[in-house]
């Protein structure tokens, strides 16, 4: 799908915690309902099959529970899209990327073919079933690793063996360290380690620009792969470096036309934003623009990140650039960040400075991100807010998906007047969410019912949402209602 991710090392994020957010969003012309549920351990699938793939895995006996963020109506299948489990260990799937014909006619995707004919005709041909992918990736993993390396290796392991039918990015992270992991064809993969010190951005293209294959297949302190990439670097003659460094970008990942319109502007808008003082971004002596294939995929913030700082650059729809889409004068020519079709945003706090039962936090928001706000759940829990959990396909106030939907599709014709009241629901709902996690995190006690705890808590917190996003609503729709085209300045007294 087409996405945005950001991931957010402990020495760069405001509190010491590994932060990692995610846009999941719908391709062009549509739009996915979702919601926020737990698998419990004893929910877990042993016996996994497919839905758009058909491919069948059989699956560990010792799950972890889980939460998960799938699709609402699950026709295509779970698309997990980000959880975190007991081990307080997370994962994000996925970030679609990009490659490039070379690496895609060495390593060609496992893709799905259904059957053809009748069995036992002539010209039968049987079902052949693809690899794995969005759908499955978080169901396939999270249940079963303690740690952002376990999930990089069980994932790598299972590429391998069944192979995808698209090209992947996927976070993993603990409280220590995040790790990306990037497909590479059919079965390769890479995966790096985010410093600590510093930030990724990650626009729908294949992003590492920097791998020490040395590391990969030695001590494995940063770097790992999968087992054969080495020759099949070499067999196929991907590496295009000059000078000895390897640069994945260049080898695996694509530098097209498309990319500058839909990938690497949304990498530069973020790269502006949090190092706006390091790095000149505008103009004609600019060290990067909006279709430069060489930003890099790592930078050092100017400043500490908090989660409002990835609330805003998540709804970013290049405001303050000649580019912003709610300009008149604007061409226009760029993919916001912040889009009409964003389904949902997940930022995943692991807090290193509270006790493992209530270290993981996942900051929530529905719909289309510059008129919806991010706020926090426990993820220690066996259910959540029906709030957050019953979203289906009618239409419906009291759920926060719908609500937020709503809102951005009355308010975006009348960006400007709206806005006022879009930017104070966001300010105060994220205040309460911050003085919410104040108050709950001081009435933990060690082996007092801690998962009781964090459910009351997220049941507080979906209340306050659910009142600050009605009184919204009933705002935007007073405000589009008057301006309606058919309006008349004149009334019957």
């Amino acid at each position: 799908m087409a996405c945005t991710t950001i991931l957010i090392g402990k020495g760069a994020s405001y509190d010491g915690s590994t932060m990692v957010a995610r846009n999941e969003d719908s391709g062009a012309g549509s739009f996915i309902e979702k919601k926020k549920t737990v698998v419990l351990a004893q929910d877990q699938p042993r016996h996994y099959q497919s839905v758009l793939s058909h491919v069948k895995i059989d699956l560990p006996d010792n799950p972890m529970t889980y939460t998960v963020t799938p699709d609402a109506l699950g026709k295509d299948g779970i698309y997990g899209a980000f959880g975190v489990n007991q081990a307080n260990v997370a994962m994000s799937a996925t970030e679609t990327i990009t490659s490039n014909a070379r690496v895609l006619g060495a390593d060609p995707l496992v893709e799905y073919h259904a059957s053809q004919g009748q069995p036992g005709q002539a010209d039968y041909v049987p079902e052949q079933v693809g690899g794995i992918g969005e759908e499955d990736f978080v169901t396939l993993v999270l249940p079963y690793i303690k740690s952002a390396r376990q999930g990089v290796v069980r994932l790598g392991g299972l590429l391998e063996e069944f192979g995808t039918y698209e090209m992947n990015g996927i976070a993993f992270q603990d409280k220590h360290e995040i790790w990306w992991l990037e497909t590479v064809g059919g079965h390769h993969w890479i995966a790096k380690r985010v410093p600590d010190d510093a930030y990724v951005m990650m626009p729908n293209q294949l992003g590492i620009d920097q791998f020490d294959l040395e590391d990969a297949f030695g001590a494995q302190n940063n770097h790992l792969c999968s087992a054969d990439l080495k020759d099949f670097i070499q067999d196929h003659h991907l590496d295009l470096g000059q000078e000895g460094d390897f640069n994945p970008r260049w080898a695996f990942g694509s530098q097209s036309d498309a990319d500058h319109v839909y990938n690497t502007p949304r990498a530069w808008v973020m790269g502006r934003y949090f190092n706006g003082k390091s790095y000149a971004w505008d103009g004609p002596q600019a060290d990067f623009g909006p279709d430069s294939d060489n930003i890099p995929w790592a930078l050092v913030p100017d400043r500490k990140i908090t989660i409002e700082d990835v609330k805003t650059i998540l709804s970013n729809h290049y405001q303050g650039t000649p580019y912003d889409v709610y300009d008149k004068k604007s061409s226009k020519p760029y993919r916001p960040i912040g889009i009409n079709r964003n389904n949902v945003l997940g930022l995943i706090q692991i807090r290193p400075y509270v006790a493992p039962a209530i270290q993981a936090i996942e900051w929530l928001a529905f719909g289309s991100n510059p008129f919806n706000a991010l706020i926090p759940f426990y993820a220690n829990v066996k259910t959540m807010p029906s709030y957050l959990s019953q979203t289906n396909q009618m239409i419906r106030t009291d759920n926060f998906y719908w609500a937020n939907r709503l809102i951005a599709a009355l308010a975006d014709p009348h960006y400007q007047k709206a806005l006022p009241l879009i930017e104070r629901y966001q300010l105060n709902l994220q205040a309460q969410g911050h003085a919410h996690l104040h108050k709950f995190d001081g009435l933990y006690v060690e082996n007092k019912a801690v998962v009781d705890l964090c459910q009351e808590a997220n049941q507080a917190m979906a209340d306050l949402a659910k009142a600050a996003t009605d009184k919204l609503l009933d705002q935007i729709l007073f405000l589009a209602s008057n301006r309606m085209q058919n309006s008349f300045h004149r009334s019957d007294g």
